[in-house]
């Protein structure tokens, strides 16, 4: 029981190259995968939360998807964003090139197998995976979750307002979003004297 936690305390996150590096070779895999790493990093998303998305939470005309949290999170609706600096980041790109290319099975899921009905969140573990290792990752950088504690770490990094943080990622507490956060002293000193500067 204490393992999931120790785990989750230990998790580092991508830098921004290695988010990109990621996307990249997601890209190289096919639309889905692209679009199933850009969602679950954009929105923080679990795997099973990408897995269990449905055609009727995307929303390409108004531009938002609904995200069903899990583990007591918040179901939350979000933007879906293009991106004008990086393609790789342009999720209504990637979203519009997998559901012009997805099989219609009868199933109602975004993201569904090549059999068929969705994609289980095992598979989506072995896809990230391998497509993490040939992005060059660490082996202990290739897991989904990685996505959801990077975005967590890269707003909190661009000083994004941390009830913003909260809401993206979908915590009902601050008290979740708050184990997403690791500072070292550099960071701290480097945010004290430029707090400092900006008042004196």
């Amino acid at each position: 029981m204490l393992e999931p936690k120790i785990q989750q305390q230990t998790i580092i996150p991508l830098e921004p190259a290695e988010v990109l590096a990621v996307l990249r070779s997601a890209k190289k895999r096919g639309a889905r995968e692209w679009a199933m790493v850009l969602l679950a990093y954009r929105h923080g998303m679990r795997a099973s939360e990408v897995c269990n998305l449905r055609l009727a939470d995307i929303d390409l005309k108004n531009c938002n998807v609904i995200v069903e949290r899990l583990k007591g999170s918040l179901r939350t609706t979000q933007a879906v964003t293009g991106h004008r600096g990086e393609p790789l980041l342009d999720e209504i790109k990637a979203l519009r090139d997998w559901l012009r290319q997805r099989p219609n099975d009868g199933s109602d899921f975004v993201f569904n197998s090549q059999k068929g009905g969705r994609l289980d969140r095992s598979q989506f573990f072995r896809l990230f995976r391998s497509i993490a290792a040939d992005a060059g990752l660490p082996p202990e950088k290739r897991h989904p979750h990685v996505l959801k504690h990077s975005l967590a770490s890269h707003l909190i990094a661009a000083n994004v307002n941390l009830a913003l943080v909260k809401t993206q990622l979908g915590h009902k507490s601050i008290n979740s979003t708050m184990r997403y956060i690791a500072t070292n002293d550099r960071q701290a000193s480097q945010a004290t004297a430029t707090a400092l500067m900006s008042i004196f």
